[in-house]
């Protein structure tokens, strides 16, 4: 990219992200910031995490370790790098949740974001958390709602400013 992807088009894919989440009916949100210290929009507050630079994996547990402190049930993981995708797709997965707590939009059969995790499920889900991988391999092992958001967007993951 070579540029943090919060800082692409001016922040754009950034408050889009933001705004998604917002409107698509998150209460608290948290951008998790590390090569670049950031402003996010209201009502976004930062976090910043400091070993970054060892992987994605530290980045999902700085968001749960965050979300531990706040009065939320739900934690609904988006990145910056899929910009299209719209709060109803947020809206959609959270609903989803439901009675299994886990829940992953998908466009096109291709799973994507937003993921959503029950509360019950942090705990477990930090203790497989490692590198540069996600929620990868906790989600392989729970029963995971998978929510076609296909009619919402492309969910596709961009790795240049243009595409």
């Amino acid at each position: 990219m070579g540029m943090p992807k919060v800082l692409v088009a001016d922040g754009e894919w950034l408050r889009r992200a933001v705004s998604a989440l917002s409107v698509g009916g998150c209460a608290e949100i948290l951008v998790m910031l590390g090569a670049a210290v950031v402003e996010p929009p209201e009502p976004a507050r930062p976090i910043t995490v400091v070993a970054w630079s060892t992987g994605l994996a530290a980045t999902v547990r700085a968001g749960l370790v965050a979300a531990e402190q706040l009065a939320v049930d739900m934690a609904v993981f988006t990145t910056v790098d899929t910009p299209d995708i719209p709060a109803d797709a947020v809206r959609r997965t959270l609903h989803a949740a439901g009675e299994s707590g886990v829940a992953r939009a998908s466009y096109a059969g291709r799973p994507g974001h937003p993921v959503v995790l029950s509360r019950p499920h942090w705990h477990a889900a930090l203790q497989t958390l490692a590198g540069d991988v996600g929620l990868a391999p906790y989600l392989a092992t729970v029963d995971v709602r998978i929510v076609d958001c296909t009619d919402l967007a492309t969910g596709a993951d961009h790795d240049t400013p243009l595409g």
